[in-house]
């Protein structure tokens, strides 16, 4: 009976709804996006009618996320992440710190807590990399120079939010809400005159550094030789289980032994297999199922979210919506142009930060359960998001279109009697393009 398998229950409930409205939305020539969004709704616990397992789906939802941040950290060498941190750190702080100040003061003038309204701020800060992926993705951005300052601007904004959450629980009584004893690592520490929260702080920091380090000193030199291994066996079926076993156990050990995120473990186990000659074969085994769990992390956003918000909080939640897209994007653009970076580059990091996914509902979740956070602003947070993932396709489609007026400008320019092979060939067009591997659309595109 459905009750005794709320696995496959969930799993047919969210897949066939998706499914459905999904191609109602293409067929209305909305994003996909939307339909999976809507499918959430009507199977979340706020709608009528059947509802599905919100934890379970949350679950399956974060193994989308692991595969997608897998599959970036593919694309995405130390030698890149090194390169873009000029820009993508000043920038992804700079970003964090103006959005979070916004949130803050809408908090304060609703009539919440200072740590309410603080760490609303931060859940609005933080963009969602699945979104930006899919739209970089869907451009075959993610191996240009634009894509790259995204992509390390966003993994920047992730370890922000891993470090949040370390620090959130120990310092919830301060903040308001209800007091969380002081890990045992970090009171150990505390020992020494330092104080609990510095000591948490260490611990985290320790932690992660030493998650960074093993990844870089044995596995970079370890995972691509179990992929060399697998691949002389001659067996497809065991090289695309081995990929996933790395993917998902590097993914869980950086969980449970290091304290980093899910996603973080799977970038970095991503990007050290990016060294081995084998690696975009691994990106293709990987794909559809990356593909199809990436459509439940959409879904359970839907389920998230409570139609009432609309009615009983219309001008908190305009002023939300506001601050992901207009604030947010403005400070990245402004960040940009003040880092020495040009128009085109600073409208396409706008566009990417205009949106909040995964890490917002996360950490605006565990403020509610510490009792630090109303549940008004939970609510205002995945409408707010739902929003901005609607309308974060737009965005990128009036850029694609700047980017076509551009070209069909550039390409009526008289020639002013110079010979030369004409301006077909764009300066700005990143090296790296013709050797991208042919792209599979995403499901959401």
């Amino acid at each position: 009976m459905p009750h005794d398998t709320p696995l496959i229950t969930t799993l047919v409930a969210g897949f066939g709804l998706a499914f459905l409205l999904g191609l109602l939305a293409q067929r209305l020539k909305l994003p996909l996006i939307a339909g999976y969004l809507l499918a959430g709704v009507v199977i979340g616990p706020f709608t009528p009618g059947y509802v599905a397992d919100l934890e379970l789906a949350a679950e399956l939802a974060e193994l989308g996320v692991i595969l997608l941040m897998f599959g970036v950290g593919l694309h995405f060498s130390p030698r890149d992440l090194m390169a873009v941190k000029a820009v993508a750190v000043p920038g992804a702080l700079g970003q964090i710190a103006v959005a979070t100040l916004f949130g803050t003061l809408m908090g304060w003038l609703m009539g919440w807590s200072l740590g309410a309204g603080l760490i609303f701020g931060i859940a609005l800060s933080v963009a969602s990399t699945v979104v930006l992926l899919r739209a970089l993705q869907d451009r075959e951005l993610v191996q240009s120079e634009k894509g790259k300052v995204a992509v390390g601007w966003l993994i920047v904004e992730d370890l922000v939010m891993v470090l949040a959450l370390v620090l959130i629980p120990p310092l919830a009584g301060l903040l308001g809400g209800k007091a969380m004893p002081v890990a045992e690592e970090a009171e150990i520490v505390a020992q020494v005159g330092i104080g609990p929260i510095a000591a948490t702080v260490l611990i985290t920091l320790v932690k992660a550094a030493a998650f960074v380090a093993l990844m870089l000193l044995i596995g970079r030199r370890v995972i691509p030789w179990v992929l060399h291994f697998v691949a002389h066996t001659h067996s497809r079926e065991l090289f695309r289980l081995a990929v996933l076993a790395i993917a998902l156990g590097v993914a869980y050990g950086a969980t449970h032994f290091f304290g980093v995120s899910f996603a973080l473990g799977a970038f970095f186990a991503g990007m050290v297999m990016s060294s081995s000659t084998l690696s975009q074969q691994a990106m293709r085994e990987t794909l559809p199922l990356r593909d199809a769990f990436a459509v439940l992390f959409f879904v359970s956003v839907g389920m998230l979210f409570n139609p009432s918000v609309l009615l009983t909080s219309p001008i908190a939640l305009v002023v939300t919506v506001a601050i992901i897209i207009g604030v947010k994007a403005a400070a990245g653009f402004y960040l940009v142009k003040a880092l020495g970076h040009g128009r085109d580059m600073a409208l396409t990091i706008a566009a990417s930060l205009a949106q909040i996914g995964e890490f917002s509902f996360i950490l605006i979740t565990m403020g509610v359960k510490l009792a630090i956070v109303p549940t008004e602003a939970r609510d205002l947070v995945v409408a707010g998001a739902m929003i901005s993932i609607l309308a974060n396709p737009l965005l990128f489609r009036l850029l694609d279109k700047r980017e076509a007026r551009k070209a069909a400008s550039q390409a009526m320019m008289p020639s002013d009697g110079i010979d030369g092979p004409g301006p077909e060939v764009r300066s700005d067009a990143p090296p790296e393009a013709s050797e991208a591997p042919p792209k599979d659309p995403p499901p959401g595109g």
